[in-house]
């Protein structure tokens, strides 16, 4: 949760794609973090004067050039921060009332489940007057759920046997006879007539009535088409209604789907919530963030806290060590004690590796990037909304993020479809690889991978090899140089996993200085096209700006010698590793450690063996030759 929460923290001023912005995280760690948060914005809180303050030249094009002027300006100014982000369930079930529910995931179990529905329904109503549910009360309501899972029956069997058609018609390009075969590999031969007759009947058992439903629904082989002429189970033609009900079944949303989602929303959104907090200074070369996830119900409060800060200047990343100690000594080293109590861990962004200049190289590609996708997105995407149509939102804006959006006079609104999504996510890539690609060539100018069978046995050169900063630079821009090479399947699986636009909110105030930022998208479950239509959770992000305080700490939750970290108060990651692995050279660790720790030496091993190998098959062949 940390993590989504840092990541989400720095997207929010740059509009910049979700999926970029973990990529670019890789590239330069706490550098780029820094610098993302460079396209944020300062602001006072003024309270708006009026609630509709749109200006009277509010066309797009206005809304875009005013939206770019703010960004750019605020760039290289101080200010602190406050995030909230907050999970809406709503969408799943709150408009479940008069649409259609199916009664399952399944469609094939679709009429008997709503058969049973009904007839337990039933039993529900006479039970209400005291009644026998075969009382001649009721007769009408059994006649019309018995004729309704007929006709369901039916239905379905045609839309079933037209699936088995498209199916044998896809095979008959593999398969040139009529020929099967069983579970015993013995060869039969299954005629349509002989499969129909199977079929029919099978549907599954219902709550009363069964006999009877399945006798009459075997022995009728005609079903009436739309305009009431009866045909041939195999050539029927289905009802329209039935048809787009089993053609679009697994997009519909299910009973079952509706209380999963109540329940998801009662049992872990509502209770949770999810917040950072920090400043930027970009001429201390300074960014903080307080990153902090609460779970608060009647009967379980539960709160986390992981303070991050990022010493551009030096190059490193500080991580507040007791989150990771007791995790550390569980799973790699058992002899670590308290030695970690009340330290800062310190990660070097660049181990020596790097070429020189390259962070400043790198953000400076990152708003030239900024820029160039900015330029080239539609105008149509900008516009002008008034404030109290804040409160017209669906689903609804939470109380605690509504309250300081609406103190803002004048609101620039952004919209991407998944389409644009996906245009500004390679708009940027583009620009910034070629950028940093042509500055330094010697970073793609060999395999960007290192290949297992180049390691050293030694596991400590071995982890210096892979895990150098040039090593993970070289790593992300080959997978930058994938994305921009990208094509259909990227493009399908881009909107397959952003179905919904992505609206983007900046608050200004009177002077036109941006007061906040919010974000709206949607997180997305689909595992595949039958679920992308399906109503997903929505993700609303408010980051809120405010004048810096020097009397603030950095920290609320940390002693004041602890603020600003150090070499006297913090541990070093590299350092440490080389230690740890000396340890487990010398038969110490943990069990899960030592699998670990011999990992890379087992591979080394099959690596020189398949190496070997190799060079004893090309030895023959030239000796051959």
């Amino acid at each position: 949760m940390k993590t989504i929460a840092q990541i989400k923290a720095l997207e929010l001023n740059n509009n910049r794609p979700q999926s970029a912005i973990r990529t670019y995280m890789l590239l330069t760690g706490a550098l780029l973090s820094g610098s993302l948060l460079l396209g944020c914005q300062t602001t006072p809180t003024a309270a708006a004067k009026s609630a509709n303050n749109i200006p009277a030249n509010n066309t797009a094009i206005v809304a875009k050039t005013t939206l770019a002027k703010a960004l750019q300006k605020q760039r290289r100014q101080s200010f602190s921060y406050h995030s909230n982000l907050q999970i809406n369930n709503d969408q799943q079930f709150a408009n479940s009332e008069g649409t259609q529910l199916v009664a399952t995931d399944d469609v094939d179990s679709y009429c008997v489940d709503t058969h049973d529905q009904a007839y337990a329904d039933l039993i529900v109503q006479s039970e209400a007057v005291k009644k026998e549910v075969s009382d001649i009360t009721f007769e009408t309501q059994r006649s019309a759920i018995k004729q309704s899972y007929i006709d369901c029956n039916q239905a379905y069997e045609v839309w079933r046997d037209q699936q088995d058609y498209e199916d044998d018609s896809y095979e008959e390009a593999y398969q040139s006879d009529e020929s099967v075969y069983s579970e015993d590999d013995e060869m039969t031969v299954v005629k349509p007539a002989q499969a129909d007759s199977e079929r029919v009947g099978k549907a599954g058992a219902t709550i009363v009535e069964t006999s009877r439903i399945s006798a009459t629904g075997s022995n009728n082989s005609a079903i009436a088409d739309d305009n009431g002429n009866n045909s041939s189970n195999n050539e029927a033609a289905i009802s329209s209604y039935y048809q787009q009900l089993f053609d679009s079944y697994d997009n519909k949303t299910s009973v079952l789907d509706v209380k999963k989602a109540k329940l998801l929303d009662a049992y872990l959104l509502e209770p949770l919530s999810i917040n950072a907090q920090g400043v930027y200074q970009p001429l201390a070369g300074r960014f903080t963030m307080l990153g902090s996830v609460q779970y608060q119900s009647r009967n379980n409060i539960s709160s986390i806290n992981q303070p991050i800060y990022v010493d551009l200047k030096s190059g490193n990343i500080y991580l507040w060590a007791d989150n990771f100690a007791m995790f550390n000594s569980e799973l790699l080293d058992n002899k670590i004690g308290v030695k970690w109590q009340n330290k800062w861990l310190r990660l070097a962004i660049d181990d020596g590796t790097l070429p020189k200049g390259f962070g400043s190289a790198v953000i400076k590609a990152h708003f030239k990037a900024l820029d160039r996708a900015y330029e080239q997105a539609d105008v149509n995407q900008f516009d002008f909304i008034a404030p109290n149509s804040l409160l017209t939102f669906s689903p609804k804006l939470a109380k605690q993020q509504l309250t300081p959006m609406m103190q803002s006079p004048q609101i620039i609104r952004r919209t991407l479809s998944a389409a644009d999504y996906k245009q500004l996510y390679a708009d940027y890539i583009n620009v910034f690889y070629d950028d940093i690609v042509q500055q330094y060539p010697e970073l793609i100018a060999a395999d960007s991978t290192v290949e297992t069978d180049q390691l050293p046995l030694d596991v400590e050169s071995a982890n210096s090899q892979i895990f150098s900063s040039q090593a993970i630079v070289q790593k992300v821009l080959s997978l930058m140089k994938e994305a921009v090479n990208e094509k259909e399947d990227a493009a399908e699986a881009m909107l397959l996993t952003s179905p919904a636009p992505v609206q983007y909110l900046y608050g200004f105030d009177n002077k036109g200085q941006m007061q906040w930022y919010h974000e709206r998208s949607q997180v997305s479950f689909a595992t595949g096209t039958d679920d992308i239509n399906k109503p997903q959770p929505t993700v609303d992000m408010l980051q809120h700006y405010l004048p810096l305080q020097s009397q603030d700490a950095l920290f609320p939750n940390l002693p004041k010698t602890l603020q600003i970290p150090d070499a006297s108060n913090s541990v070093d990651i590299r350092a440490y590793s080389k230690e740890l692995a000396e340890s487990y050279r010398k038969g110490n660790g943990t069990v899960m450690g030592k699998m670990l720790f011999n990992m890379i030496s087992m591979y080394k091993m099959q690596a020189e063996a398949s190496t070997s190998e190799l060079e004893e098959e090309a030895t023959e062949v030239v000796i051959e030759t």
